[in-house]
């Protein structure tokens, strides 16, 4: 029994963590996979005054109302017409003792990638001004390295606080 106990702690040296990878623009990104819920395809996303210009709105998802972070706006990225690759990635962020669902809009989903650990460097520093704890690491595959996200750092706490309880309240009231 020792030896079994053993030998499965050696095989979890070398892991493979498997992500979703999606493109903005030119570059690409990947997501634990075991925080996606879904994806789907644009659909018509109700705006809430006041948000962040991050905040596409919220979207009725099978009868839950789910706040729509467009990712490229959170990143500081220019702004493009939606294509037919454009999609909604829903993802589960804990908040504090809860879950919360989020979409983020992607230009493009590419595919799910094993990933070995190996594979996985750290985030590069680029200084004091710039943020970085948003990232998981950067990930060396064969086509190029994809920027792996800690999607539960890309928003600050405040942010995703404030969602929740938008969301929250827009769950009170029912959308068409």
């Amino acid at each position: 029994m020792a030896n079994s106990i053993t030998d499965s702690s050696q095989s979890n040296v070398n892991r493979t963590e498997k992500f979703l990878t999606f493109s903005l623009g030119s570059e690409q990104y990947g997501l634990e996979i075991l925080k996606v819920r879904e994806i789907i395809g644009l659909m018509d996303i109700t705006q809430v005054p006041r948000t962040p210009d991050f905040v596409r709105g919220v979207i009725n998802l099978r009868g839950k109302v789910i706040p729509v972070i467009h990712l490229r706006t959170k990143f500081g990225m220019e702004s493009i017409e939606d294509t037919d690759q454009t999609c909604i990635i829903v993802v589960d962020i804990a908040v504090e003792s809860t879950s919360l669902q989020m979409g983020i809009i992607v230009d493009s989903v590419s595919e799910v990638l094993d990933i070995e650990q190996d594979d996985i460097e750290d985030t590069p520093t680029f200084g004091t001004a710039v943020s970085t704890e948003f990232i998981k690491g950067i990930a060396k595959t064969k086509g190029g390295v994809k920027i792996l996200l800690n999607i539960e750092q890309v928003l600050s706490t405040e942010e995703i606080q404030s969602l929740s309880k938008s969301a929250a309240s827009d769950n009170q009231t029912e959308m068409p």
